[in-house]
């Protein structure tokens, strides 16, 4: 299975935006659907976005849809997610994820086979 690390957490303001990455070291993520997901402190562990392989389609939550953007750049193998206008309800660690179903990208995290350690995004009012 590809090992996947993200990067880009960290603590902002209410209103900002933050750009998330995604890779895989020595690996493309050639094939794979890339999705993220989020875990809030005592909650479920939620799905945020998705992108297809090589990158047509996508999917977002419906927390973010409208104020985020998943991108794959398949030259440099990264996947990274815009998220902006960022409230306190946006603070979780986010995790990349990798999926072997590409048509349509999944958005159920069984369905994900391959996942990071997570980044934090922690969002003050």
């Amino acid at each position: 299975q590809v090992q996947l690390a993200e990067s880009g957490g960290g603590l902002v303001q209410t209103g900002d935006s933050l750009t998330l990455s995604c890779t895989a070291p020595g690996d493309t993520l050639e094939y794979y659907s890339v999705g993220w997901f989020r875990q809030a402190l005592g909650k479920e562990r939620e799905f945020v976005a998705t992108i297809s392989w090589p990158g047509t389609r996508t999917k977002y939550g419906n927390s973010v849809k409208g104020r985020s953007t998943i991108r794959r750049d398949n030259i440099k193998h990264i996947i990274s997610l815009q998220l902006n206008s960022l409230t306190p309800q946006d603070t979780a660690i986010y995790y990349c994820a990798g999926s072997r179903l590409t048509s349509p990208p999944p958005v159920q995290a069984v369905d994900y086979i391959s996942w990071g350690q997570g980044t934090q995004v922690t969002v003050s009012s």
